[in-house]
């Protein structure tokens, strides 16, 4: 992998989410970094909405902001519209229903262009729903296989509302094989993880890291690395 995977805990494009985003667009290394917003997982609210706020918040922070109107398994598999991805440097996916954002994506060429967009080096990014599908698993009502951007990782967003005792109890006994770490990341908080491995915590939340049974949270400006 040469580039980024950002992974946002909910409530994206709010006050107090600037410290992620702002590093996340450092890490692509370009001035006016192109930034697709992709609201599939908002299909069934408001993605246009969804769409339209993620435009406007990025691009006060420098992006060249733009939609990408992924809405459902079709769309996704539209070559013109998935071509727009090839000089992306930051593909970022809204919250809404993980569901309905994972059946979407899985197998199309849209993912396909993605992927070919991390290789060489553009970040790759979801918030609560757009986090939770980019892992190897995902845990929505039940486990299911999900993404693999994030090999080897699933994530719980919007964490601030959860017990971390609990959490690692009810994981050391449902954790699918194969599953590397569960991260918890709180609201308006993120973890970026670089080509070297290394994730780097940014926003107000935390993000808790389980494995084995155990836990460890890391607040902003913290890194750390999964064994």
């Amino acid at each position: 992998m040469s580039g980024y995977v950002a992974l946002v805990g909910g409530d994206e494009f709010r006050p107090g989410c600037e410290d992620f985003d702002r590093a996340m667009l450092e890490a692509t290394g370009v001035a006016r970094p192109k930034l697709l917003v992709l609201p599939t997982a908002a299909a069934h609210e408001n993605p246009s909405r969804a769409a339209s706020n993620g435009v406007g918040y990025f691009s006060e922070l420098g992006a060249d902001a733009s939609p990408l109107m992924v809405v459902d398994g079709a769309s996704a598999n539209d070559e013109g519209i998935a071509s727009e991805v090839e000089d992306a440097h930051v593909i970022y996916m809204t919250g809404g229903n993980p569901a309905h954002l994972l059946d979407s994506l899985s197998g199309s060429v849209l993912l396909a262009r993605m992927t070919d967009a991390l290789e060489r080096g553009a970040v790759i990014a979801g918030s609560s729903a757009g986090a939770m599908v980019m892992g190897s698993w995902m845990r929505f009502r039940q486990w299911r296989e999900a993404l693999g951007i994030a090999e080897g990782i699933a994530t719980l967003p919007h964490h601030e509302r959860a017990d971390s005792p609990t959490v690692a109890k009810e994981l050391a006994s449902t954790t699918p094989n194969g599953l590397r770490a569960v991260f918890g990341v709180c609201g308006r908080t993120g973890c970026l993880g670089s080509p070297d491995g290394r994730w780097t915590v940014y926003g107000p939340g935390d993000v808790t890291v389980y494995q084995q049974g155990q836990w460890r949270s890391y607040g902003s400006g913290e890194s750390f690395e999964i064994q």
